[in-house]
């Protein structure tokens, strides 16, 4: 299978991460994703991944229920390092040389981020994981991707779910839920579709990143993705494969 992209930034949510379990982290799921994931960077296709955090902390509820918001953020960027440095030793397990860089400074667990290196991780053939979001409390690790897919030049953002692409409702709740092929960034805008925050769609079509939002528990649809395959649904972006 050809492979449609040179570099790829992969967005993956803490809640993909625990599966069923309802907490935590689902030891065969992050083994499946990570075998995913070396398949794809096997191809030839540099791989750079942020991850999420709600499988263990949610700042936003958190803050809800009475936490100082800045706190809970904070706290909700520590878990995605946790997160990281799991899916880390997966990847490397699957045989894959992989580094964790976090915007927040922690030296004896992983790199801090800094751009330049994480590039040259990529062009070496490693894969780079993203962790403690952008560093900064009340923006989101939808936003972070979008602003770490714009510094290191990669051609489009994956954004891997529990569902199938982006629906004009929620298709859990309306059986006749409309699926979308592709869509503008200002559709998704103007709509509220919840592809991802408004920050970060505002990010992409400014620098011109598409987005591919697909089923991350189908087996191969990464892959697909990657090989330029219509799966799920694109948004914006001029390097759509046809």
């Amino acid at each position: 299978m050809g492979q449609a992209y040179r570099r790829i930034l992969l967005k993956l949510s803490g809640e993909a991460l625990m599966g069923d379990l309802g907490y935590g982290i689902d030891p065969t799921i992050v083994q499946n994703i990570a075998q995913e994931v070396a398949e794809v960077k096997a191809g030839g296709t540099e791989v750079a991944i942020v991850v999420g955090g709600g499988n263990i902390f949610r700042g936003v509820k958190a803050s809800a229920a009475g936490m100082d918001r800045a706190t809970a953020d904070y706290i909700g960027m520590i878990a995605t390092v946790m997160n990281a440095m799991t899916l880390q030793d997966a990847l490397e397990q699957a045989g894959v040389p992989t580094r964790v860089q976090t915007a927040i400074a922690m030296q004896e667990v992983a790199e801090p981020y800094i751009r330049r290196r994480a590039m040259r991780h990529l062009e070496k053939g490693r894969i780079v994981v993203f962790g403690a979001g952008s560093g900064n409390p009340f923006f989101t690790t939808d936003t972070t991707a979008a602003l770490r897919a714009a510094e290191i030049d990669a051609d489009v953002i994956f954004k891997a779910t529990k569902v199938d692409g982006v629906y004009d409702s929620d298709p859990a709740k309306n059986p006749d839920a409309k699926r979308f092929e592709s869509l503008t960034y200002n559709h998704v805008l103007a709509n509220d579709l919840r592809v991802m925050d408004s920050t970060a769609i505002a990010l992409c079509k400014e620098n011109d990143i598409p987005i591919v939002v697909f089923d991350l528990f189908e087996r191969g649809n990464i892959s697909r993705a990657v090989a330029g395959e219509t799966v799920g649904t694109i948004v914006g972006g001029s390097c759509a494969v046809s």
